[in-house]
């Protein structure tokens, strides 16, 4: 890691609301920010023969945040056999491997919903102690899930309030990052239960809640269908994932509950495959556009959207991050509000007070792309710098 660099563009976004400078500079010393400001005024307070960095051409911006991705999976037509079928060497080399892509696509930070083994919690100690490259990790360690349930395969199968405390005490003794739930049935778990079905009662589901409280941690509940939003949401859960409010019989919002999400403070994650258009086409466009409508009602009703891309499952690659932002533009964010959204409020969500904004004291995450991204998002495609926590990767 060089102990100290000077990163120039020829802009630099601070942090949110287009808080931004032309012709910057960030000093950045032992993995944190020291300096930011005009360039020749950073230049004039750092080191003689400082490290540089410089792209008059490009905009330096905090590093991006995925907060919803699976490392042990590969994004192919069948992860989940791949996985199953592969031992855990095979599987945390893989892990390894799109960490980096995640990284060299300017991903700095990712949440990491579900593995088996702790194997993402070793990979996050390996990249956090520099053996690795990769971006910060969030490990959720083995989610919480019913008999023969959503992911059942990663080892968290309970039945009943005891067992269900028991795997997020054994979670928590694993050292993870926040704890993840299956409120209801997934689309990749083949024979499991429905989509739309709820797999814990609330009661339940206040058990896992209170028992991550008691551990520190925050809880992350995976839920398409209304009756597990809604239970989610009772128990107090910290972030929704996917959150399409799929019923039985079709789609079912409840406004009150949506109310009831943004008056608590609850983060929703669509976790808007890269592929979003592509499953629009596959799941036909009247039936998608009343799926994404519905998270659009929630953002106009107040609720806080977070960035994620589900990173892992067929066709959810892990460097295209992008095109999952161009997610939010389909509901109608402008591109400043999508970078907003992509750093330092998905950072803060995700309870993160040392990222996603560029100030003295924060870690050194940084992304330098060519263009402004501020005014169309396709810059972030252009990658010309990536550090994460000081460490220059490209």
């Amino acid at each position: 890691m060089e102990t100290e660099a000077l990163i120039s563009a020829g802009q630099v976004v601070i942090g949110p609301h287009e808080r931004q400078l032309s012709d910057g500079a960030v000093l950045v010393r032992d993995g944190v920010i020291m300096d930011v400001g005009p360039r020749k005024k950073v230049e004039a307070r750092a080191p003689v023969g400082v490290t540089r960095h410089d792209h008059p051409d490009g905009t330096l911006l905090p590093g991006l945040v995925d907060a919803h991705v699976h490392l042990a999976l590969d994004a192919g037509p069948d992860p989940v056999s791949a996985l199953r079928e592969a031992d855990d060497a095979t599987v945390s080399r893989g892990m390894a491997d799109r960490a980096r892509a995640l990284l060299d696509s300017g991903v700095t930070t990712v949440r990491d919903l579900g593995d088996r083994n702790g194997l993402v919690v070793r990979l996050r100690d390996s990249i956090a102690a520099g053996r690795l490259p990769g971006p910060r990790i969030l490990a959720a360690g083995t989610p919480v899930t019913g008999p023969g349930g959503h992911c059942w395969f990663l080892g968290g199968e309970v039945s009943g309030a005891e067992a269900v405390r028991d795997l997020v005490r054994r979670n928590a003794a694993l050292g993870v990052d926040v704890i993840k739930v299956m409120a209801t049935g997934g689309g990749i778990t083949k024979d499991g239960p429905p989509i739309w079905s709820a797999q814990f009662t609330a009661e339940e589901l206040h058990v896992v809640v209170a028992e991550a409280a008691h551990a520190g941690l925050p809880v992350a509940a995976h839920a398409h269908g209304t009756e597990g939003i809604r239970s989610a949401v009772e128990a107090g859960v910290t972030t929704i994932e996917h959150c399409t409010w799929i019923d039985q019989d079709g789609f079912r919002l409840i406004e009150d509950v949506v109310d009831e999400i943004a008056a608590k403070g609850i983060h929703v994650c669509p976790a808007a495959s890269p592929d979003w258009r592509g499953f629009a086409q596959r799941f036909g466009a009247e039936r998608a556009e009343m799926m994404f409508g519905g998270l659009r009602s929630m953002r106009e009703r107040g609720v806080s959207l977070i960035t994620g891309t589900d990173a892992g499952v067929s066709r959810a690659v892990f460097d295209d991050f992008v095109s999952s932002l161009e997610f939010f533009a389909h509901l109608g964010c402008t591109p400043p509000e999508i970078v907003d959204l992509a750093t330092q409020r998905t950072a803060e969500a995700l309870g993160l007070t040392d990222t996603g904004t560029l100030i003295p004291g924060h870690r050194a995450d940084l992304l330098v792309v060519r263009g402004d991204p501020l005014r169309d998002l396709q810059a972030l495609r252009a990658v010309r710098l990536v550090m994460a926590a000081g460490r220059v990767h490209r």
